[in-house]
């Protein structure tokens, strides 16, 4: 009898002595994680921005358009247009001809469709393929936008290409241009952050595209110089926003910690 107490004695202290046993590690899988989270990060990062820059953009053409029509800034901006049209040569009409063909539409397509395939295969993910694929069709939905709205006429002098039927405002060659060069540019800089000379070089080869294009548009009477301008600011602008969004801090980071926290909930119960 005594034998038999001091047995269970033994194994109750035991027992209580023991460690408390951790609950078995219950993962969430990422598809029970409620999305609504992630699409409220993605309209706020994203689409909000972007549709505030398409306001901001339209606001301007029109601004431009009907209101400043008769002012000094239009004044000279033809005044500009008409300089550079005087000083035309045969050699740098011939260099701006290329100069402009970087961002043709068709180029544009062709290019970033391989350029999307290529970092597909090379890193093994779609993050930098969305990435590159978003911010140029960003910039030509805000782009279009305006076109359709803001119907600027283009300089009045010789132009030196044949007249899309997009107007003016904003140059789609510059914002194309910025979007698919520079954006390329960011996405191998990434990459190599480690090597200098490739990072300036990668960014000399991407900036001076966009730089070209913008140039070689104003140059050959397609543009005035705040469409140009604009053009510049409507590219970095995408650039910045899908860059954070997707490449530098990205939106799926926050399903991430949301099955952290789930993950640890579980845990605790």
């Amino acid at each position: 009898m005594h034998a038999d107490r001091n047995r269970g004695t033994t194994r109750s202290a035991r027992s209580s002595s023991a460690p408390p046993r951790r609950a078995p590690d219950q993962r969430v899988p990422d598809r029970q994680v409620p999305t609504r989270r992630v699409a409220a990060e993605a309209a706020r990062r994203i689409l909000l921005p972007l549709a505030l820059m398409a306001l901001v953009t339209l606001g301007l053409g029109l601004l431009i358009t009907k209101v400043l029509e008769h002012s000094t800034l239009v004044a000279q901006d033809e005044a500009v247009s008409r300089e550079i049209a005087q000083e035309r040569t045969p050699f740098w009409n011939e260099v701006t001809h290329y100069g402009s063909m970087l961002s043709d539409t068709p180029v544009i397509i062709v290019v970033t469709t391989i350029m999307a395939i290529l970092f597909r295969v090379v890193y093994g993910r779609l993050r930098e393929s969305v990435f590159l694929v978003a911010v140029v069709c960003a910039q030509s939905a805000i782009f279009l936008l305006a076109t359709v709205f803001a119907q600027r006429a283009r300089p009045h002098v010789p132009h030196l290409d044949p007249a899309p039927p997009t107007s003016s405002y904003p140059s789609g060659h510059t914002s194309a241009a910025v979007a698919f060069y520079c954006g390329t540019a960011l996405v191998l800089t990434l990459h190599t952050h480690r090597h200098t000379i490739l990072n300036a070089l990668w960014w000399l080869l991407g900036a001076g595209a966009a730089l070209a294009v913008g140039l070689s548009r104003l140059y050959r009477g397609m543009h005035h110089l705040t469409d140009v301008s604009w053009g510049y600011v409507l590219g970095i602008f995408c650039v910045v926003v899908l860059a954070q969004a997707l490449l530098l801090q990205p939106i799926t980071a926050s399903r991430r910690a949301a099955t952290k926290r789930a993950v640890r909930g579980a845990a605790l119960t």
